[in-house]
């Protein structure tokens, strides 16, 4: 178990130092809803029913930080849902 608690701690470093220098550039999803003028849109809906929009934590203004946490974030929950998934599917451990 100390094992996985090493990965973890490794990932949400890794997450807390690159995420701040993360693109800023639309990815590929948002370059076409760019390009065929639904951005608008997408961008309002994004804004109130996504947790973190533009990869981004709510309430914390200073851009990096808020983008260093969204990144923390979303790395412990990718986490636990492949822990939890190889715990639930490892033949022998149920």
């Amino acid at each position: 178990m100390r094992k996985w608690g090493v990965i973890l701690l490794t990932a949400v470093l890794v997450a807390l130092i690159l995420s701040p220098f993360a693109s800023t550039h639309p990815d590929g999803l948002e370059k076409v809803a760019e390009n065929l003028a639904f951005a608008d849109k997408s961008e309002t809906l994004m804004a109130r029913f996504s947790p973190m929009p533009d990869y981004a934590v709510r309430g914390i203004s200073d851009g990096k930080i808020s983008t260093a946490m969204a990144g923390v974030i979303g790395t412990v929950i990718t986490f636990f849902a492949v822990f939890g998934l190889m715990k639930a599917l490892s033949p022998g451990r149920r």
